[in-house]
């Protein structure tokens, strides 16, 4: 399989595409710092550009089978507009070029997965620091929605460190459910076995412990 990541450098990212070369399928990724990428491997094209030009954009995504979307924000507790923005035209870039699947990270307080983070998170976390990033993976969302595509968006609860093989919970019922914490390699493990799955096609699990 043939996979664009964006957010490659990211620290969920950098695990993303570790696990995707490992897994053997042909990695692209788009960072505007190609020196970032330390990795070097036969399968893997580093590819310059920014994930808010929609020029870099369409070189991305043409000739891809699949897109995994990690992109996040360094900054905390400032407005933004890079998911929304982001998601826009790369939505648009693979509706051009026929590139079906998608699978997106956001994250818990997005939709209706806010106030299921544990209190730590919901009372001080998510009201001090992240409530704004969170307003625009709501209008990133609600673009994914919108579109053609055969989406999954992964609600990752709170990161930590730690190697993958924890048992998660995915559950898009959350009525009474508190999921607060998941590594960043199963994060990427998550994302990446949604490539070959269609269990959460059209639909935002919220993933944990």
């Amino acid at each position: 399989m043939r996979v664009l990541i964006l957010g490659a450098t990211g620290t969920v990212g950098r695990e993303v595409l570790a696990q995707a070369l490992a897994l053997g399928y042909g990695v692209r990724t788009l960072v505007r710092d190609p020196a970032k990428i330390a990795v070097r491997h036969r399968n893997l094209e580093v590819m310059a550009g920014d994930a808010l030009n929609a020029g870099d954009v369409d070189r991305a995504v043409e000739g891809q089978e699949a897109v995994v979307y990690c992109l996040g924000e360094r900054v905390l507790g400032k407005e933004t507009t890079l998911f929304s923005d982001t998601t826009r035209i790369l939505v648009g870039a693979m509706e051009k070029h026929g590139v079906k699947r998608l699978v997106a990270l956001t994250g818990i307080g997005a939709g209706d997965s806010k106030g299921h983070g544990g209190w730590l998170y919901d009372w001080i976390i998510y009201p001090l620091f992240t409530k704004k990033i969170y307003q625009d993976k709501d209008r990133q969302e609600e673009l994914i929605w919108g579109s053609s595509l055969d989406w999954t968006i992964m609600r990752a609860a709170c990161f930590t460190d730690g190697p993958k093989g924890g048992k998660l919970r995915a559950t898009d019922q959350l009525e009474g459910v508190t999921i607060a914490r998941i590594t960043r390699a199963d994060t990427a493990a998550f994302l990446l076995e949604q490539l070959g799955s269609k269990q959460w096609w059209r639909r935002s699990p919220l993933v944990g412990y």
